[in-house]
């Protein structure tokens, strides 16, 4: 009776089945995932030559007024200066070999250059601020009559029929020297209103001279030099915005 007393070895019972892994040897061991592909960096890949430096030069007559306009260039085109480039009315066209626009007076008739009008601006008399022509808010050629009138040697407006009125007795002068010598009460001129107020003095004023000839203010190019700077400023000066389209 040796074997009395000891317990049966463990999991030796009778009838105990032994568990075994039945897993199909692809559920045990499955397979790797693919490597995700990642591009493929090139270090020697050729870069974008960055745009060579340069200035979009405008020019622009006496009186025009291109200040909005510069000012939206500034904010959409900051890395190309803007370079206002004075131009005087007598060889405007000349001026435009040498600027990439210009702002103008017309008429100035050339099939090659691209010619956009942008405002009209008023005929006005300029006299000394003591003259009776003043008292008026308004004049008309009738109330000319008997008037010096100075000649202008850059004259805009073209020349002009002022039946009843006398010509200066001394030669035509520059603009801002007719202005100084209206100023001593000689003589009358007549400008556009812009000049007017550019070469403004305490000692004359102007009014509006209602049945004159208007002065047409125009940006003008070379067609042959419409470049995408010159469309970007046209676009500007109509009004466009820098997502719309030409």
């Amino acid at each position: 009776m040796a074997n009395q007393g000891r317990r049966p070895a463990k999991g030796a019972s009778r009838g105990t089945p032994v568990r075994r892994n039945k897993a199909a040897p692809a559920e045990r061991f499955p397979p790797q995932k693919p490597k995700k592909k990642t591009a493929k960096v090139v270090f020697d890949a050729p870069q974008p030559e960055p745009e060579a430096p340069r200035t979009f030069r405008l020019g622009a007559v006496p009186g025009a007024t291109p200040g909005k306009w510069i000012d939206a260039w500034k904010r959409r085109m900051p890395g190309v200066p803007l370079e206002l480039v004075p131009v005087e009315a007598a060889t405007q066209r000349t001026a435009l070999d040498e600027v990439d626009a210009a702002l103008v007076r017309l008429p100035l008739a050339d099939e090659s250059l691209h010619i956009i009008p942008l405002y009209d601006e008023v005929p006005v008399i300029v006299a000394a601020s003591d003259s009776h022509l003043m008292a008026a808010e308004e004049l008309t050629f009738a109330d000319l009559e008997g008037e010096v009138v100075i000649g202008l040697t850059d004259d805009v407006l073209g020349r002009l029929e002022l039946p009843g009125t006398l010509p200066a007795a001394f030669a035509a002068l520059p603009t801002d020297q007719a202005v100084a010598t209206a100023a001593t009460g000689v003589g009358i001129m007549i400008v556009p209103m812009s000049l007017a107020r550019l070469h403004h003095r305490k000692d004359v004023d102007h009014r509006v001279l209602v049945d004159g000839p208007v002065s047409t203010v125009a940006l003008v190019w070379p067609r042959d030099r419409t470049t995408t700077d010159v469309e970007t400023f046209v676009g500007i000066v109509r009004g466009r915005t820098a997502n719309s389209s030409r």
